[in-house]
């Protein structure tokens, strides 16, 4: 499969966190006005929007291409919206990717933003028996703490991880994000301070737990032709962009977005679609494991992290523990994840965490990265899901 490259010519984000008396679309705005200034491009050059949208926040939320632009002041450029749950922001940036390589636009913007009531996410309000979102809550009390810590119990039986290994990942991750000022946790964690905090979900506790937060997030991207003529001779590039779906067979497996993290395939238990998402964007850059200097991965719990090493190809599945606690995922290791702090210090703004793990692959690969600059960073991985069904992984190069 050969797909052609685009470029990221700038990048910006809004601090995570919590801020009353700002929207999403305040916080959105802020986003897409760093992302122009870092690319020297005018709002009024931006050719195409591509909005990822928030569930949360009424109608504008659901048409968030048009309210940014509305908010930046409409200048007649094209507009999509787009909502795949938590991959909505690779969705966005995938529609962009293919208006520019098709000729439709040399430049567009993708943005991102959330502003989030405190607590847990739970469905839109309403019944609606036939949505299985509604459903998880309404007959099984199943909220997304309970997913996580029914799968860390399951890392634990299959391979015997235990709970200082997923304490592990997160003082590695604090560290991390004690480096980023978009961050919205700055504060270190010993094993001891993981192990003391309250039990959330069983094994899980509160600080192996990502919280909800407000947070926004945004990408210029053209073709390769449109940065140079801007000046931009070498460009962080985006070679390859997953937005698979999983395959299963349906008769055998009841309510199946119940259980999207591990739907398996081809009769094979560890084909996946966290493998099928990754494998998918490394076919199209042309690239394998092998090739990353380091990733930014979905770590709503400390759990998934360590799912996630098997599911890239950084380990052979159930030895995730072994290259954490080596220092491989660490920064100054062999292959760092998540040198942003991930989830873990961030917290999730859905429609704006795919697009910020993109920004931190842009600022590694250009050495702009600070204290959390990964060595010599030339390729890098993003990689998350949507629930019910949505994948999200980019590839980019520098």
């Amino acid at each position: 499969m050969s797909v052609g490259e685009i470029a990221v010519i700038g990048a910006g984000m809004h601090p995570w966190g919590k801020f009353l008396g700002k929207s999403f679309v305040d916080i959105g705005v802020h986003a897409a006005k760093e992302a122009l200034d870092d690319a020297g491009v005018e709002w009024e050059e931006i050719q195409f929007v591509s909005g990822a949208n928030t569930v949360r926040n009424g109608y504008p939320g659901w048409v968030s291409g048009s309210t940014f632009a509305n908010a930046l002041g409409f200048q007649g450029c094209q507009l999509a919206s787009s909502y795949a749950a938590c991959a909505s922001g690779v969705t966005a940036l995938s529609i962009a990717r293919a208006q520019i390589l098709s000729g439709v636009c040399d430049v567009a913007l993708v943005v991102g933003a959330d502003q989030v009531p405190k607590g847990m996410f739970a469905p839109v309000p309403g019944d609606r028996p036939a949505d299985v979102d509604w459903l998880r809550f309404r007959l099984m009390g199943l909220s997304n703490p309970a997913y996580f810590g029914l799968f860390a119990r399951r890392r634990m039986a299959m391979h015997g991880d235990t709970q200082d290994d997923f304490a592990a990942v997160k003082v590695k991750n604090s560290l991390h994000g004690s480096k980023n000022p978009n961050a919205r946790f700055s504060k270190t964690f010993t094993i001891d301070d993981v192990n003391s905090s309250p039990v959330v979900a069983d094994p899980l506790r509160l600080l192996e737990i990502c919280t909800t937060s407000d947070g926004g997030a945004a990408l210029v991207v053209s073709s390769l032709d449109y940065a140079k003529k801007k000046g931009i001779d070498s460009p962080v590039r985006i070679s390859g962009i997953s937005t698979v779906g999983p395959t299963y067979p349906n008769a055998i497996i009841d309510m199946p977005y119940f259980s999207s993290d591990s739907w398996a395939m081809s009769g094979d238990p560890t084909h996946t679609f966290k493998n099928q998402i990754a494998q998918h964007a490394y076919k199209e850059a042309g690239i394998t494991a092998e090739d990353l200097d380091f990733a930014e991965v979905y770590d709503l719990s400390s759990a998934y992290e360590l799912d996630w090493y098997e599911h890239i190809g950084l380990c052979e599945s159930g030895k995730a523990r072994e290259i954490l606690h080596n220092g491989d995922t660490s920064l100054g290791g062999r292959i760092p994840v998540n040198p942003s702090g991930g989830l873990g210090a961030f917290g999730e703004a859905i429609p704006a965490q795919a697009i910020a793990q993109v920004c931190e692959l842009t600022w590694q690969l250009r050495g702009e990265a600070g204290e959390r600059q990964v060595n010599s960073a030339s390729v890098g991985l993003s990689i998350n899901y949507g629930m019910f069904g949505h994948g999200s992984s980019v590839i980019a190069r520098r």
